[in-house]
This record gives structure tokens, sequence and C-alpha cells, in this order.
């Protein structure tokens, strides 16, 4: 397996379709929720993946500060559905933090999380700052971690 972080224009077609399809089978299919993926954030986006087999198994995007929110974003964090039970999540949140941290100096870092997932988040620090909400009709928080 290897990790791989690019900018948008540094996606090939083959490495950007994969990712759209891997958001779209998760987050539009699996968890059927009708939304605007594509939300012109990519462009601005460092895409931080990993593949197995040139296949990506594991993607979330890193957003810097004032696009999402006043804090870094890290979001759509995903693992496909063959690769789930394998800890991959732990692995790219902590990589994703890692770029925020080090190499973009971060102090805080902002996350919607879903509801169901902020224990998962809670494990990296981060901190409910919202209440809950509904967000294409699955409840969510906002949280931030903060060095």
């Amino acid at each position: 397996m290897q990790w791989q972080q690019k900018t948008f224009d540094q996606l090939t077609t083959l490495e950007l379709y994969q990712i759209l399809r891997l958001r779209s089978e998760v987050f539009v299919v699996e968890q059927k929720c009708i939304y605007q993926d594509i939300d012109n954030k990519d462009f601005s986006a460092i895409h931080l993946f990993l593949t197995e087999n040139n296949e990506i198994v594991a993607y979330c995007r890193l957003l810097p500060q004032g696009v999402s929110a006043p804090e870094a974003a890290i979001g759509r964090i995903i693992v496909a559905p063959s690769h789930r039970g394998k800890h991959l999540s732990r692995l790219i949140m902590q990589q994703a933090m890692e770029i925020a941290i080090n190499d973009w100096h971060q102090k805080r870092i902002y996350i919607q999380a879903q509801a169901r997932l902020t224990k998962f988040y809670h494990s990296f620090g981060f901190i409910s700052s919202s209440d809950a909400y509904l967000e294409d009709g699955i409840p969510h928080f906002d949280m931030i971690w903060q060095q």
C-alpha cells in the first residue's frame, strides 16, 4: 500500500475518477444522501489517499483555513467498503493531521463529524463545538482539534 498526497492539478484523470467514484459509492449510494459532492473545494484541497494495486482504498481531503471554516479542515474521510476493518480510517486521520500540523503549521483543525463517529474523532483529541444538526439527513457535530 502506498500513501499519496496531491493537489487537484497533480491528480491524474484516473485518480480523480477513482476518488469521485468512491465518494459517490459511499456518501451518495451507501448512505442514501442526495447532495452535491462536487463543490469546487477540491480545487483548493490536498487530496490524501492510499492505493493498493493501483486502486484508491482510503481517501480524505484537507482544506486550507478559510475554505470551509476559519480553521484548516479535514473532510470526505472515506475507506472503501472492501477495506473496512483494517484500521485505515485511523491511519488516514493520523496522516491528515500530520500534514495540517507539521506542513501547514495549524494549531486548530475543523471537521464535520457524523454523530455515530464522534467517539472515533474524540480519540484524536477533537471536541464537539456545536449542537447536533442534520446534514443531508444525517446527524452531525462540528468538531475542533486544538493544540
